[in-house]
């Protein structure tokens, strides 16, 4: 079979790895860094494109390597990217599975605020801000930081990224000082998540709703157990999802292939 899997993410490396362990497999990658690229090909990815595409570039690159399922593993926040995913693989007249990490699984707790986009959140996060020294931990993602310092001002915004010159660079065009950024790959214990807390002196985390892979669920206890306010950005909805396959595990993929 000739797959077609979006990339990115943990999810996608997982996805690669299981369609690499039949090497009749011919397993195209799709991402928009070099970083992401890395992953795929060290995943077992047979060719691997860098690069954001458009729905007409997903159709043509569709066509041209015959691809008979295009598996999408990005992240739940990547509306956009999954309904042109949909629509392409219609228009191509291929399959389309969605790989969708399971949704975080919260505890019951007055300090969880829930908001339904980045800047509602960041929004509500300022009102935590008293002291000149208290800090905002952002912690959804460097692609939603500079929504949070367009509201709060860069000089009390904490954030962790990724170690890579990609998330770095764009952080700093954000305005965040170097000595708020904290460069760190994977997911973390709650007590570190408490100790990094505690050290910076937040006053409010904002995340996002990205799953246990994610790693939301550590973020959230050890926020809830410093007592601090914890701003929650809710998944997107895409409707176009109703009438299609999705999976939320190697098993489940598994099946439905």
């Amino acid at each position: 079979m000739r797959y077609m899997v979006m990339s990115g993410t943990s999810d996608s490396t997982k996805v690669i790895k299981f369609l690499h362990e039949d090497e009749d497999n011919f397993i195209l990658a799709t991402t928009v860094t070099d970083y992401g690229a890395k992953i795929a090909e060290n995943a077992g990815a047979t060719e691997v494109i860098s690069k954001a595409l458009k729905e007409e570039d997903f159709i043509d690159v569709i066509k041209q390597k015959n691809i008979d399922i295009l598996i999408d593993a990005t992240h739940p926040f990547a509306s956009v990217a999954t309904e042109t995913a949909i629509s392409s693989a219609q228009k191509a007249g291929i399959r389309y599975i969605r790989y969708e990490r399971a949704s975080t699984i919260l505890p019951e707790s007055d300090l969880i605020i829930k908001a339904p986009t980045f800047e509602d959140a960041a929004i509500k996060a300022k009102e935590y801000l008293v002291e000149d020294d208290d800090k905002i931990m952002h912690l959804a993602g460097v692609m939603r930081l500079a929504t949070t310092t367009d509201v709060i001002d860069a000089q009390h915004v904490v954030t962790r990224v990724l170690p890579n010159n990609f998330s770095i660079t764009k952080t700093q065009e954000t305005g965040v000082p170097a000595e708020n950024i904290i460069a760190m790959q994977g997911t973390y214990s709650k007590e570190l998540n408490m100790a990094l807390m505690k050290e910076y002196n937040v006053k409010a985390v904002i995340t996002k709703e990205s799953g246990e892979s994610g790693g939301a669920e550590t973020k959230i206890n050890a926020a809830i157990e410093l007592n601090i306010p914890v701003i929650l950005v809710t998944r997107p909805e895409i409707k176009e999802l109703e009438n299609h396959t999705v999976v939320r595990s190697v098993e489940e993929l598994e099946q439905a292939l």
